[in-house]
């Protein structure tokens, strides 16, 4: 077999699918053709069955979460579901679990697998896209997106299994330590001396903060982290939120930092941004301080993209956006830097 990872990205799904159909079985699914929607961590294709049900398949890139951490990430989606929150459901194999190890001559190694519900609302938009959404209804859209996410906050807050889940941290050590979740950032080769420099500073200044700020039941907890547009959807006044991969213990306002970090651009970001935060605070209020921290929790969002491109700076999609993203970047980490000198 060749290298499989250093095959194109489009070989490598390809293989995957292989994998994805022998996975399949485990719920007793043959004779059909998984088609791929997305292919960046996980490979995540779209099945439907001989009765003409949709589910998606999740084939798990290797390394990233062990079993325990998955089946944290499934329970807690389970959970939310049962309470009404609009995320994709589990669906148990055959065998019962959460999730199958699955084999294939095609690719290297074991790859855990598991399967979600469908979902069928529609996708808010894509990273560095504009949004395709109608001006009257902007308001209503990100009001709902502020109370989706704090219902979902504060179940998870509740729930008595919360403290027992397994997941990374966006903590302090998580975001600005030696060894950030997402990789080193001040490292990545297409950074001129003055913007390792510039990183650096934002590094000990945020550092700083988050001591300050602190972490506490009110806001602290396990969230979604990755609230990009391309993982909410919308159906009618109901918000779907999906792809639950980087979950983990994290600060409330680094959640709503994420959903607002690729807006910013938007003609109507400023409507956005408010409705977001009252949407929010109509469910689980916001004390001064938390609204104060939310330009930290900018920058400290904004960095952990040049970590994911700098650790997989061979991929083509990486090499694409390291000239955006450093630029983005390095703007927001200047406006935070220049607002704490005032």
């Amino acid at each position: 077999m060749s290298n499989f990872f250093e095959l194109s990205a489009d070989e490598q799904s390809s293989r995957l699918q292989k994998l994805a159909i022998v996975a399949l079985e485990n719920w007793g699914v043959t004779g059909v053709d998984p088609k791929l929607i997305k292919y960046r961590e996980n490979a995540v294709f779209e099945v439907t069955d001989g009765n003409g049900a949709r589910s998606v398949l999740r084939v798990h890139r290797q390394g990233y979460h062990d079993q325990e951490n998955l089946e944290s990430e499934l329970k807690w989606m389970a959970m939310l579901c049962q309470n009404g929150i609009s995320v994709p459901a589990p669906i148990a194999p055959l065998n019962g679990g959460w999730t199958v190890d699955t084999t294939s001559d095609d690719v290297p190694g074991v790859w855990k697998v598991d399967m979600l519900s469908w979902l069928s609302g529609k996708m808010l938009g894509d990273i560095g896209e504009p949004l395709d959404i109608e001006p009257a209804r902007i308001r209503q859209v990100f009001t709902n997106i502020g109370e989706t996410t704090a219902q979902m906050h504060t179940l998870t807050s509740d729930w008595s299994e919360h403290e027992f889940m397994v997941r990374h941290a966006w903590n302090k050590e998580g975001l600005v330590g030696d060894e950030p979740l997402w990789g080193r950032f001040w490292e990545l080769a297409a950074l001129t001396p003055d913007q390792v420099d510039l990183l650096q500073d934002v590094r000990k200044i945020a550092g700083a903060q988050l001591d300050a700020y602190g972490a506490s039941a009110q806001n602290y907890g396990l969230i979604h982290a990755d609230l990009v547009p391309e993982n909410v959807f919308v159906a009618g006044d109901d918000i779907q939120l999906i792809d639950f991969d980087d979950a983990g213990f994290g600060w409330h306002m680094f959640e709503l930092a994420t959903a607002l970090l690729w807006l910013s651009e938007e003609p109507d970001y400023a409507t956005m941004k408010n409705a977001l935060l009252e949407g929010y605070q109509s469910v689980r209020p916001l004390t001064q301080k938390d609204l104060d921290a939310l330009p930290l929790f900018m920058v400290l969002r904004a960095t952990t993209y040049l970590g994911w491109v700098h650790t997989r700076k061979n991929t083509e999609t990486a090499q694409e956006l390291t000239p955006f993203i450093i630029e983005m970047v390095c703007a927001i980490a200047s406006d935070f830097l220049s607002s704490e000198k005032k």
